[in-house]
């Protein structure tokens, strides 16, 4: 009797505990669902990053600098500074706030400070931190009173950290009759900064034309998720830093080309200018031919820079589309592990609970 009670007993157990089963194993595989969906859009978010094809987020966030004199006042201290060969670091007003700025005199002329600037394909073999530059497009323009902008040049750039790298596209605005170069990103390319703006005046230093002072400043907007360190470095250190390399190289190149040098010059006498005269009707036509020819070579190197400008979009595109499907790819194996992880760890659940 005592068995025959107890078997009823057994078998509504065994039922309670079988029904009990899908309703605990519901939530379990709700929750495995959710988990599911975060890891997938977290995997989405990090894996999408900069792209030569597609257009950023916006349009701009950060105001633009406008080219010109930043009419900075320096006293006393600043020309102490700057005699020493250090920076000078201040602020200047843009809309309701502040902008770091960093005055930097320069033992080489303006001339050379300006190639060393401009020099964007070589980048990587002066500026810190920069592993990437190469100009995919430059324009000429035709400057006026009205608009004085003489050329557009757009550059892809990377820089790299510790476990990171940041690609970002510059548009960059070139200003000769005011001393300045100004930019912001290339929005019609997606980077991996938020938004980034900045601003270059060089001018002959007021003591000597062999010597350059130069006024830099950048402001930079990141996204949430660049690491702290980063951010500080682009809003601190990237300002002495900017200068502190043109200063270098600018140095380095002016004293291959022999440093100071005092020009000579010679009077002369009174029958130069029959000489003159004679040498301009004796070579007056091979100047012409000469300049005939010149503007042939500039043609034939207008020609060479639009044909390597398309082959070079040409291979970012391409290279574009590999690091997509790349990147499809990794996500897929991710997503299927992460799904097939969770699918197990629910079928542990199940079978010990």
């Amino acid at each position: 009797e005592s068995k025959n009670e107890q078997r009823p007993f057994n078998l509504l157990a065994a039922k309670k505990h079988t029904m009990m089963r899908p309703s605990s194993f519901v939530p379990i595989i709700s929750l495995s669902t959710l988990l599911s969906l975060i890891s997938l859009a977290i995997f989405l978010t990090t894996a999408d990053g900069s792209s030569f094809t597609e257009p950023h987020a916006h349009q701009g966030v950060v105001t633009p600098f406008q080219p010109g004199d930043p009419k900075v006042k320096l006293d006393g201290k600043a020309i102490g500074i700057l005699k020493q060969g250090k920076p000078y670091q201040t602020q200047v007003q843009s809309g309701g706030s502040g902008r770091g700025l960093v005055v930097q005199d320069i033992d080489a002329p303006p001339s050379i400070v300006w190639g060393r600037i401009l020099d964007y394909d070589n980048y990587s073999n002066m500026v810190p931190k920069t592993v990437e530059s190469k100009n995919y497009n430059i324009e000429d323009m035709k400057p006026t009173k009205k608009d004085p902008l003489s050329k557009i040049i757009y550059t892809r750039m990377k820089v790299g950290f510790p476990v990171l790298k940041l690609e970002f596209f510059i548009k960059h605005l070139y200003y000769p009759s005011l001393n300045s170069l100004t930019w912001t990103l290339d929005y019609s390319k997606s980077s991996d900064f938020n938004d980034s703006c900045g601003y270059w005046y060089v001018i002959e230093h007021p003591e000597s034309e062999d010597r350059t002072r130069v006024y830099y400043s950048v402001e930079v907007s990141l996204f949430d998720w660049v690491p702290k360190f980063v951010v500080d470095f682009m809003s601190t250190k990237a300002l002495t830093d900017a200068t502190a390399w043109v200063k270098k190289y600018s140095e380095m190149e002016f004293a291959k080309q022999g440093g100071l040098k005092k020009q000579t010059s010679s009077s002369s006498d009174g029958g130069s200018s029959t000489s003159t005269n004679a040498k301009k009707g004796l070579f007056g036509g091979l100047f012409r031919n000469k300049k005939q020819e010149e503007l042939e070579r500039l043609e034939r190197l207008r020609a060479e820079e639009e044909a390597r400008r398309v082959a070079e979009e040409e291979r970012i595109a391409k290279e574009e589309a590999a690091k997509k499907i790349l990147r499809l790819t990794w996500l897929r194996l991710g997503l299927v592990s992460v799904i097939s992880v969770l699918a197990v760890y629910d079928f542990h659940l199940w079978i010990s609970g």
